[in-house]
């Protein structure tokens, strides 16, 4: 790491490049300095931490404004689909990694692109203010902090890595009496491990991915735990059919096409029916107020043995706190409750931005999730400010690769109007299918966001044309997980192990689990036995019109 006095001199760069001031170095960060390398755009990035990573580095001690993780996080998407488009994860790394795994990927990726030499690190940055002739320069000032020494620069262009779980949500006036509640009350974020639970009675309120987690971990330890939802949930397995990963199995172009047929209700009646073949969602308390479709799922392999086994107990939303017990809507009262862990979610903001970027109940208006419409020259950006059913690292790349085009001039975006249009449409589809919620206000569906941006740069890739010059590979892009690699097929940065990395993604997938010698099967069996679904006829018939534009 430089000084931040040398930074003009990163790298080779020349004066005449442009200078990106990049926001964050976890996931985004990363990906936004490879982007604007090859773009020939001057990458300076800061973070408060001392090492990349952001929100997968684990801290024994919570840091305020930092997401925090606890020491037992595994990811929540395999590793095909979390890999960045060109560097796929080691064949030998375990499909769902642990936080210390990936934070090894990621050291794998920064060494591989040489991306340490960009960043500043315990550096914070404290404003990012227009220049007096922004309107014609697109330039700002940004101030900067180390170790309580304010310095300041003038960008070209700034890139905003810092996500959205810094900002913990606790919404105690939800909840009545907890001001009299004498036991120890605190938000996930703090959790690190279920030590101190030993022998008590717990009460986790929220049954998203972290409360899930978290009511599974602190049952091998606490006397009894309780998990309270407001609404239920539809509950995912990370195994899915046949083994494989459920993300490999369930995002394919195949399934989103399947999607564009049917109804929505259709769609989820069919996934419902799936999840309730494993067990009952009803016969578990589990049974949300909503359709599969409405609402972010909670992906957690261990929760319905935990139940089935007394050691989590679920319960209805908490109406009133006592100064030992918790009374629950329904009516029914849990005495001698120790501790209480709020699985609240978060809230984002950015107040080093002013008013660039408005967070209004926890919802911002920016193009395509990216760009603030109505600034004269569209050199700010928003990266990974968004919320899929599946990995973010892949979107949050192509977000920096069509971000760092449109700052080199590659690549232009359409008027204020144009944009705005785009946003209220898109606000106006969340909110007719997604329950209202603080955490449905950035949601997408993972493929036709990426192929929406991808479009934008010309990477997204041409099926049809591949279903006649390699077959093999276009059944193997239609048929098999969306994984990042697809983008890397044609059009700017196309990168020619890309055909080679896709039709090798599942012998990736097998490798680690394959310790022990046994007798091979058929590799596409699953593949071959879908073939005789009627739904995926339809889809492989309309396949050839859906990819003809």
């Amino acid at each position: 790491m430089q000084a931040i006095s040398d930074m003009t001199d990163l790298g080779n760069h020349t004066m005449a490049q442009k200078k990106v001031v990049i926001i964050g170095a976890g996931a985004s960060g990363l990906c936004s300095i490879k982007c604007c390398v090859e773009h020939d755009l001057m990458p300076v990035c800061f973070d408060t931490s001392d090492d990349i990573g952001g929100l997968w580095r684990f801290k024994e001690v919570p840091e305020k404004n930092r997401a925090s993780i606890y020491k037992s996080l595994i990811i929540n998407v395999s590793k095909e689909m979390v890999a960045f488009s060109d560097f796929p994860v080691p064949d030998h790394f375990p499909n769902y990694m642990n936080n210390f795994k990936i934070m090894e990927y990621f050291r794998l990726y920064a060494k591989h692109f040489d991306l340490l030499k960009y960043i500043h690190f315990r550096t914070e940055v404290c404003s990012v203010t227009k220049r007096p002739d922004f309107s014609s320069t697109g330039q700002w000032d940004v101030v900067i902090e180390t170790d309580g020494k304010r310095e300041s620069l003038i960008a070209d262009a700034v890139l905003v890595c810092t996500g959205h779980h810094s900002n913990p949500y606790l919404p105690l006036s939800s909840f009545p009496g907890i001001e009299k509640f004498k036991g120890h009350y605190f938000h996930s974020h703090d959790y690190k491990n279920p030590d101190e639970f030993t022998g008590k009675r717990v009460l986790v309120v929220g049954i998203g991915n972290s409360g899930g987690d978290l009511a599974v971990e602190i049952s091998h330890t606490a006397e009894q735990v309780f998990l309270s939802t407001r609404r239920g949930t539809w509950l995912l397995s990370r195994v899915g059919e046949n083994g494989y990963p459920i993300d490999t199995v369930y995002v394919t172009r195949a399934n989103s096409f399947r999607m564009q047929l049917f109804p929505l209700s259709v769609s989820s009646a069919w996934i419902e029916k799936s999840l309730n073949a494993r067990f009952n969602h009803s016969h578990y308390g589990l049974k949300p107020k909503h359709r599969y479709f409405s609402q972010h799922p909670t992906l957690n392999d261990n929760l319905p043995c935990a139940i089935v086994s007394g050691k989590v107990l679920i319960k209805s939303n908490v109406s009133e706190f006592t100064e030992t017990a918790a009374i629950f809507e329904d009516g029914s009262k849990e005495e001698d409750i120790d501790a209480v862990v709020f699985a609240t979610g978060y809230t984002y903001s950015f107040p080093f931005l002013g008013n660039y970027v408005d967070v209004v109940d926890n919802e911002v208006s920016l193009y395509k999730y990216v760009f603030p419409p109505h600034l004269e020259k569209p050199t700010l950006a928003i990266i990974g400010l968004i919320q899929p059913l599946g990995a973010i690292m892949p979107i949050s790349e192509i977000q920096a690769r069509w971000a760092t085009r449109v700052f080199k001039g590659l690549t232009t975006l359409p008027s204020a109007s144009e944009m705005m249009s785009d946003i209220t449409r898109k606000k106006a589809d969340m909110a007719k299918r997604y329950v209202k919620s603080p955490r449905h206000t950035i949601q997408v569906d993972l493929i036709e966001y990426m192929d929406e941006v991808a479009s934008l740069i010309g990477v997204k890739p041409n099926v049809w044309s591949l279903f006649f010059t390699n077959p093999k590979l276009a059944w193997e892009v239609f048929f098999g997980p969306c994984t990042a690699y697809q983008y890397r097929l044609q059009g700017p940065g196309k990168w020619d192990e890309a055909g080679k990395v896709i039709l090798t993604q599942r012998d990736r997938i097998l490798k680690p689990l394959r310790t022990r010698p046994t007798d091979d099967l058929p590799r596409y069996t699953f593949m071959a036995l879908d073939l005789f679904k009627p739904a995926v006829l339809i889809a492989l018939v309309a396949a050839v019109f859906a990819y003809l534009s």
